[in-house]
């Protein structure tokens, strides 16, 4: 028998919960159904876990987030540490999933504080900071549609674990037996709810790093029924102003009827925001994730709305939050930008332009929040000025190690109304910095290998390309290769990532998802917009004869 196989019997003798048996006894005879579900375990990545919801061993349940947890609070009891802060989205099941979590922390003699409702993901690593936790726990599949969640781990700093650690704490959940753990045998005042007066401090750092009011602002919002639902308009109306909340996507709900992909970076997911900004004649819409740690905007300009993408509102707010500090007297000396790699260069060049120093990190915003940690143990924390990543995250402050969309919706409502009452809007700006700079622009797309056969063909893709590197992408040459797998020149993390330069300053980078069975491609071009449309054409195809 295969694998699968053995594993879904184990699962019919050993599974006590009525709704996954239930689930078992459904996939009985579907060998393909089978196979989905128990062809391996599901993988703790360096960002935690990412699966579909339903019984399985590679899928997301209260076994498997048990057995996750497990692992987890024997790190912790190896490492001396003694609590541990948990929060969760909307999500189906997120709530159960957390709670789950708590019990078997609670069990291993860990005290648990876990928000006393659903939150964004920045207040949970607020709250690891604030109450002085060892670890938190995010239960979240950030933007996936509704049939996933997941699980995020983070340290004490508030950043999502490091993959060392991430390396560690896997080994321990590889030591658990899935059947063995104790979810019920635990002293019930080990888990406390955290008190309203955390969040309400979490929101008071928010309004800190606010640069002016936006009094009479009309903004669109939805949270695409998500968790952001209640911080976002409290944050915006306390800067005075006028929010209209989608009403189909304003409630908390994890199927996410009108937004089946409830991600900012998908137009369709913006379209029922749109027709409302339309009708309320509304200066911005925006947009939060189902965890609030993304946002989207689109802004109206010459009487329609233009959605921005995350590469456009980055340098966006880089500029502002530059050239607001510099106004205020508030600009530090030495600024300091952080981005990815697979963000646009444009940023560093506005940043460039204010005498602010730019530095390049991998994908995850972990990786961000480790230079803030760097620059702490400095002194030198007050250097940094903002953090972002093209997949619409977006962090001012130091309040949190991780994206936050509610101080970045704030801050974009703020820039926004600043560009009003000087009669532009931002897309007058953008043109502006790009007149200046050069027409950066940007395409990304992604190849999605699902199931089992996905993931084996996913990854003999990836080794082939490294086995037959292209020496020509869009008919231009490949001027240098950077394989983060192998490379010297930077001072960065091994990572799954390939880098091809080109001539014109163009770019091709190619990486898999670490939480989604994708890979993903980004295109930088910087010519005319008319060149810059058809080089992007002939980019993606060469793209698809290589990963198609």
């Amino acid at each position: 028998m295969s694998r699968a196989i053995d594993n879904y019997n184990l699962w019919v003798k050993k599974v006590k919960d009525a709704d996954i048996a239930a689930q078992l006894v459904d996939m009985r005879g579907d060998a393909a159904a089978i196979e989905n579900a128990f062809y391996k375990d599901l993988d703790f990545g360096t960002g935690g876990l990412r699966g579909i919801i339903g019984a399985g061993t590679a899928c997301l349940n209260i076994y498997t987030v048990g057995k996750t947890t497990e692992g987890v609070a024997r790190f912790m009891k190896d490492k001396d540490l003694t609590s541990a802060a948990i929060s969760y989205d909307s999500r189906i099941n997120s709530e159960l999933f957390a709670r789950t979590a708590a019990r078997v922390l609670a069990s291993n003699g860990i005290t648990v504080y876990i928000t006393p409702e659903l939150m964004p993901t920045p207040v949970a690593s607020y709250c690891v900071r604030a109450l002085k936790c060892g670890m938190g726990i995010m239960i979240t599949a950030s933007h996936n549609p509704a049939e996933y969640n997941g699980y995020k781990l983070y340290g004490a700093d508030g950043c999502q674990v490091m993959d060392t650690d991430a390396a560690a704490v896997k080994g321990y959940i590889d030591g658990v037996d899935i059947f063995e753990v104790n979810t019920d045998n635990y002293d019930k005042g080990l888990i406390k709810v955290i008190d309203q007066k955390v969040i309400d401090e979490y929101i008071a750092e928010v309004m800190s790093v606010s640069l002016g009011r936006v009094d009479g602002l009309k903004v669109v919002f939805s949270p695409f029924n998500g968790a952001g639902y209640k911080l976002v308009p409290q944050v915006l109306q306390k800067l005075g102003a006028e929010v209209i909340v989608v009403p189909e996507q304003a409630m908390p709900d994890g199927n996410f009827v009108t937004c089946p992909y409830p991600n900012p970076e998908k137009s369709a997911a913006l379209e029922l925001g749109l027709k409302l900004a339309q009708k309320e004649q509304a200066d911005i819409l925006i947009a939060t994730d189902p965890d609030a740690d993304r946002v989207g905007v689109a802004v109206r300009h010459g009487g329609e709305y233009k959605p921005l993408t995350g590469n456009e509102t980055g340098v966006l707010l880089v500029d502002y939050m530059l050239d607001g500090k510099k106004a205020a007297g508030t600009l530090p000396t030495n600024p300091l930008i952080v981005k990815t790699i697979v963000t646009s260069g444009l940023g560093a060049k506005v940043a460039e332009g204010y005498g602010a120093e730019t530095v390049d990190v991998l994908t995850g915003f972990k990786y961000i929040g480790g230079i803030m940690e760097k620059l702490a143990a400095k002194g030198e924390l007050d250097r940094f000025v903002m953090g972002y990543e093209e997949s619409y995250g977006y962090l001012a402050g130091t309040h949190v190690r991780d994206k936050d969309a509610v101080v970045a919706a704030m801050l974009i409502a703020e820039m926004t109304d600043k560009y009003k009452n000087a009669g532009k809007s931002l897309v007058d700006v953008l043109e502006q910095i790009f007149q200046k700079y050069g027409y950066y622009q940007h395409n990304g797309f992604s190849y999605e290998y699902a199931g089992a056969s996905g993931s084996t063909k996913m990854k003999k893709l990836l080794a082939d390309l490294r086995g037959n590197l292209p020496t020509v992408i869009g008919g231009l040459k490949v001027t240098r290769t950077i394989d983060y797998l192998t490379q010297r020149e930077f001072d960065l993390p091994k990572a799954d990532v390939l880098q091809f330069d080109l001539e014109g300053g163009a770019q091709a980078i190619v990486r898999p998802s670490g939480t989604e069975p994708l890979i993903k491609i980004y295109l930088t071009a910087c010519k005319t917009r008319e060149e810059n449309a058809k080089l992007f054409a002939v980019m993606q195809a060469d793209m698809d004869k290589l990963l198609k």
